[in-house]
């Protein structure tokens, strides 16, 4: 006994001193970030920028693009990933078509986002003919972020107990309405939390982005909501940078006089902006969750 107490004590130490270990660590990250980037920003540098600020206006544009694309890239994302984790996990027979679909979806997740950008490259911009788009951007982060999302639904559907599914079949429901009104309500706190990853994860990408969607954008016209007009914001269209690619591409250039003060001030705000949306998200997922 006295064995086993001190095994368990080392191994709770341990686990805290590594848990403890990752605190500091993203905390020591975020703070830097944060007190060298968060002294530039202003009113000015988001909407009315100085002159070394690309036209288009600022980091603001830059935060549209970034949401826009993300909203394009989830309404692809969510439909395609929640409906094959269902069929994987609900209706799928073990057979060799859903091992290789599983194989596809591991091989998926473990491709380097710039090798997505290439073959969104060769694809999306060149084939399609749409060059550099936000369309095209939010095709290759879906290639990057299904496989989470269909993994983490599988396994939040399977996590449901089987008595629900044998109570909703037993009182006459059929496997559809059984999935939709017993199962997917089950499993939506953890659906909900591969949504909320994958959403992060977009917001923040940049190397699948550089080869897409571009790293330039054109003049736009927020009085404009027209998605058929060149210079509408709503264009999915048009070439568009978002703010991950603007501070890797004023940093790989290297080229403006103040150029410290634009990559910390546009870094930070991506940090606040990914935290805001994230605290956000969880606060939402949580009042859906209480309510069902």
């Amino acid at each position: 006994m006295r064995a086993a107490r001190r095994e368990d004590v080392i191994a709770n130490i341990v686990i805290w001193s590594i848990a403890i270990a990752i605190i500091a660590l993203l905390s020591v990250l975020l703070a830097y970030l944060l007190v060298r980037g968060v002294r530039y920003i202003d009113i000015g540098f988001l909407v009315k920028p100085p002159e070394v600020i690309r036209a288009g206006g600022g980091v603001g544009p830059l935060i549209f693009n970034s949401f826009y694309l993300l909203v394009l890239s989830m309404l692809i994302t969510l439909p395609l990933g929640v409906g094959a984790g269902v069929y994987l996990s609900e209706y799928a027979r073990q057979n060799e078509f859903t091992r290789a679909i599983r194989l596809s979806t591991q091989a998926l997740s473990s491709l380097p986002s710039i090798v997505v950008g290439l073959f969104g490259l060769l694809v999306f911009v060149n084939a399609t003919g749409w060059g550099y788009s936000l369309m095209a951007g939010a095709l290759a982060l879906t290639m990057l972020n299904l496989p989470v999302v269909v993994s983490i639904t599988e396994q939040s559907i399977r996590a449901v107990p089987k008595d629900f599914r044998e109570a909703s079949l037993a009182l006459g429901a059929t496997t559809w309405e059984t999935v939709w009104n017993v199962v997917l309500p089950s499993a939506l706190p953890g659906i909900l939390t591969g949504a909320i990853i994958a959403a992060g994860r977009a917001f923040g990408e940049a190397a699948a982005l550089l080869y897409t969607s571009g790293m330039s954008s054109p003049p736009l016209d927020f009085t404009d909501w027209n998605p058929a007009h060149p210079i509408s914001p709503l264009n999915p269209f048009r070439p568009a940078e978002t703010l991950a690619v603007h501070i890797y591409k004023i940093n790989s250039e290297g080229l403006l006089p103040d150029l410290r003060r634009i990559a910390d001030g546009s870094a930070a705000i991506l940090v606040l902006v990914v935290l805001a949306f994230d605290l956000l998200s969880r606060y939402l997922v949580t009042r859906l969750v209480n309510k069902t």
